[in-house]
């Protein structure tokens, strides 16, 4: 077995999710990761929704310090296979909503106060106001003391956003048409 280099990462493990939205994307000329100068601009939080469960819309920060993505979730139910996991969640308006997935794996995820803790992540599709959806990971977390429902780390945003940190919303609400 050969030894690896220090800044040698090793990638056979990791799976590479496809971007439902790329042609969508390229027929709006939006930013798409083959187009890697190209980049939407937005705020430091975002209105976002879970299409997938008509769930939302979610205060959702981003932020550039923080490698993954998490969303709020109480009452976290595994299946004894531990194949899907349901929790409920709570969108802007504190409304519940009940959510079903199959379960993406298990990572260990450094919180701002340095402690280590294994977490679930689930890969779901997310929408911002205007239509741009992408698919991304997220961890389930207990984020109730917290401003923001979900937070947006680097891998989410990798490759579609730049962060303003100096605006909030830039992307917009969504219509009230939409029942959010």
């Amino acid at each position: 077995m050969r030894k690896r280099r220090r800044n040698e990462c090793h990638v056979g493990s990791i799976r590479r999710v496809e971007n439902p939205s790329g042609e969508t994307a390229a027929e709006l000329d939006l930013p798409s990761r083959k187009r890697s100068a190209e980049r939407l601009v937005v705020g430091r939080r975002e209105w976002i929704r879970l299409p997938d469960f008509d769930a939302g819309p979610f205060h959702a920060k981003t932020d550039s310090g923080a490698r993954s993505s998490s969303i709020h979730a109480e009452e976290i139910k595994l299946s004894d296979d531990r194949s899907e996991v349901g929790f409920f969640t709570r969108d802007h308006y504190g409304r519940r909503h009940w959510c079903e997935m199959a379960v993406g794996g298990v990572s260990r995820v450094k919180s701002s106060t340095g402690e280590a803790r294994p977490r679930i992540w689930v890969e779901v599709e997310l929408e911002l106001p205007g239509g741009f959806r992408w698919r991304t990971r997220l961890t389930l977390a207990d984020r109730r003391r917290m401003k923001c429902s979900m937070l947006l780390g680097r891998r989410a945003l990798s490759g579609y956003f730049l962060i303003d940190t100096a605006r909030d919303h830039l992307m917009g609400a969504f219509d009230a048409r939409d029942g959010h």
